[in-house]
């Protein structure tokens, strides 16, 4: 006996629901309105949340000369203190942003109808933050709301100074097509917000690696994290899928590892094309920021490994910033592996990787 859905008249998922004659079209419907239902739910507490913690900040300000140090010391106190209670999420960059986004949105939460609604992620908002034009940041906020910009497509398009383009030219359609074309992979990401790294550090998750490598590079990774722990060379192993946040963009470390020998963070990150010189460079700002936020007094500057899982030549390059050439060379080239090493590794993770896929589709 078939059960007709009674309207709950809550504007639910439920209620938009509608049988048709194709039950796997209706199955991918109600798992995916139930996907950005809990997300809505989830995204508008999150925007709250910071809202709220940015009032709270705003309120301690003090007035005169000490106020900006006052405030300095309060958000690095907090950060501290939160971290320690709650994890990740509350850096000072982090507070930062919540009480810059009060500041800038002192009033988003008073609506005609009292209600808060909006298409828009907390990464919108603090991508938002970066724009000090307010007529400018409203006019990405109205377009990104009304034509669904994801994430990705807004940093872009604030980065390209998609706004004063289109004030400038006479030819709006062309611009608008060409935003449209470079940002269309943005657009047809359905799980960008179970990626989001903020969503799952405010629902205290783990961040879940397998979204952002693939079968191959999580069998490298994982035997090159076994094969550089017993080099037997003082690696101690830190994180995978290490998250860095920039005000622009979330990065991800693929290995992270401390050497006790030469007292130094070594980073690894594996690319799957040949390496270019911005792989170098992004690496290059991964060691600054290693070195600025978790390098302690008596460690060596931090070294990167950028490593190329396609065969060529140039299959592994070392990253040492400026100034730290000759330590790399009579110190830290002691207790790295090879290039040679690095490479034979690579060849023989891939040709395992492959024989097993063979096995497993001869099954």
């Amino acid at each position: 006996m078939e059960h007709k859905l009674e309207k709950n008249g809550q504007n639910s998922f439920m209620d938009k629901f509608v049988k048709t004659d194709d039950i796997f079209k209706d199955m991918c419907g109600i798992i995916e309105s139930s996907q950005k239902a809990a997300y809505r739910a989830v995204n508008t507490t999150l925007i709250q949340r910071n809202w709220l913690l940015g009032y709270r900040i705003a309120s301690e300000e003090l007035q005169g000369e000490d106020r900006a140090k006052y405030g300095a010391e309060i958000i690095k106190k907090l950060a501290k203190e939160l971290s320690a209670e709650y994890g990740k999420g509350y850096t000072k960059s982090n507070l930062y942003s919540f009480y810059s986004f009060y500041k800038t949105y002192p009033e988003i939460f008073h609506s005609v109808s009292g209600k808060f609604e909006t298409n828009l992620s907390w990464t919108h908002y603090r991508v938002l933050l970066q724009v000090k034009d307010p007529v400018a940041r409203a006019w990405y906020e109205k377009e990104a709301i009304e034509q669904t910009w994801s994430v990705r497509t807004l940093q872009r398009n604030i980065s390209s100074q998609y706004y004063y383009r289109m004030l400038k030219t006479q030819k709006r359609e062309l611009v608008e097509d060409e935003m449209k074309e470079s940002t269309a992979s943005y657009q047809n990401d359905k799980l960008e917000f179970i990626k989001n790294p903020v969503v799952a550090e405010f629902l205290g998750f783990s961040q879940n690696t397998d979204f952002t490598e693939s079968d191959l590079e999580k069998s490298i990774l994982s035997n090159l994290q076994r094969f550089l722990m017993e080099l037997g060379k003082g690696y101690a192993f830190v994180a995978r899928q290490q998250h860095i946040h920039t005000e622009k963009q979330d990065y991800y470390i693929d290995l992270v590892f401390y050497n006790y020998i030469l007292k130094c963070f070594v980073l690894i990150d594996l690319k799957t094309e040949k390496i270019t010189h911005q792989d170098v460079g992004q690496m290059d700002m991964y060691i600054r920021m290693y070195d600025e936020l978790k390098r302690n007094e008596g460690d060596n500057p931090t070294i990167g490994i950028v490593l190329c899982s396609d065969t060529d030549d140039d299959i592994a390059r070392y990253s040492v910033m400026h100034g730290n050439e000759q330590l790399f060379a009579s110190k830290y080239k002691l207790y790295l592996p090879t290039e040679e090493e690095l490479k034979a590794e690579i060849e023989n993770q891939k040709a395992i990787f492959y024989l097993q896929q063979q096995n497993d589709d001869e099954k």
